[in-house]
């Protein structure tokens, strides 16, 4: 199996931005891969920013921010998502990135999306989160499990998910049961730090992940600005709350739940880290939960893949009325030839 190179960013969008944004991450993928990456993870939410006025402001306030989030929401597939397809394939890098997504039809819904892309610019598949986590609920939508999926790259076989994703038990050994060996775990900056460590809490759930799927597990977490704090707070107060420290961790996990580079705490940079996957298979030997450590009989998982669908449409009904249409009556001078 093949060694390679991974890249993890730490850094801020520009904050409700997306043009700027996604120029911004066009600009990483180009510096990850000149540095030898061929995987670059961004954090969550990355294009174009992370709601942090949902824990700081109420609803009503709030109502202005959301309209812009909107507004610098992306498709999938669009024109946004083709420029960063566009940079993958110039740069031969796999890209996961985080963006906030809008369906063009059903207008008034944000989702909260991993993308992701392979090194010859094909955007393999989405995963929008499955529950949006406590204030997030404010802002975005739920997922489904058609996108709770490993992809097959060239540097083994691939899946993500979404902040407090990873400490749902079930939808990580989802993962690991389709074979995952990369992990792609990010957060956003969390400087809400009086009552919850981000930092310490990224570093608790990503290591047991790694160690209990015996695989790798690389984090991008995202910073929060001055600029992005110039434009959410009004009051003192407001600004007090973004004073956290421990609130951003970007590393790369190994298989023993190690430490294979990083952490980066706090501090805006790109973590880089060679990965054998030759490395997963000695582990596996005394713990491998999807296979000879588990016993199925007794304890398996299901998978409902089917997309969420707000209409379901029969055609079957409307076939037969027109069939019925197409056939002409019948005489009683024909009725008794026949």
């Amino acid at each position: 199996m093949k060694i390679f190179k991974v890249a993890a960013v730490q850094t801020a969008p520009v904050f409700l931005n997306l043009r700027a944004t996604v120029e911004k991450t066009c600009a990483l993928i180009g510096e990850a891969a000149r540095n030898g990456a061929a995987l670059v993870a961004f954090p969550e939410a990355f294009i174009p920013a992370y709601p942090y006025w949902a824990w700081v402001e109420t609803p009503l306030e709030s109502r202005r921010y959301y309209t812009m989030l909107y507004e610098n929401a992306v498709t999938i597939p669009g024109p946004w998502i083709d420029m960063l397809c566009e940079a993958a394939r110039e740069h031969h890098i796999i890209v996961v990135v985080g963006v906030n997504e809008i369906d063009p039809v059903r207008i008034g819904t944000i989702y909260n999306t991993n993308v992701i892309i392979d090194n010859d610019g094909r955007l393999l598949g989405r995963h929008r989160k499955l529950v949006p986590t406590y204030a997030e609920k404010l802002v975005w939508g739920n997922g489904d499990g058609s996108g709770l999926r490993v992809y097959e790259t060239e540097c083994g076989r691939i899946g993500t998910l979404l902040c407090g994703e990873n400490t749902n038990t079930l939808a990580r050994f989802a993962l690991l049961a389709q074979g995952e060996q990369i992990h792609v775990a990010n957060f956003p900056a969390f400087p809400f730090t009086e009552w919850y460590e981000e930092a310490e809490a990224i570093r608790i759930r990503c290591q047991a992940h790694a160690f209990e799927g015996k695989i790798f597990v690389i984090v991008s977490t995202g910073l929060i600005d001055e600029r992005s704090i110039d434009l959410l707070c009004h009051t003192p107060e407001q600004r007090q709350l973004f004073e956290g420290e421990n609130y951003a961790l970007t590393a790369v996990f190994g298989p023993d739940g190690r430490y294979v580079a990083g952490p980066l705490i706090d501090d805006e940079g790109i973590v880089y880290a060679d990965i054998d996957l030759n490395a997963l298979i000695a582990p596996k030997m005394m713990h491998d939960i999807t296979g000879h450590y588990n016993q199925f009989s007794v304890l398996s998982l299901h998978l409902n893949r089917t997309p969420h669908r707000p209409l379901v449409e029969s055609e079957e009904e409307e076939r037969m009325n027109a069939e019925r249409k197409d056939v002409e009556p019948v005489t009683d001078d024909e009725r008794e030839r026949r």
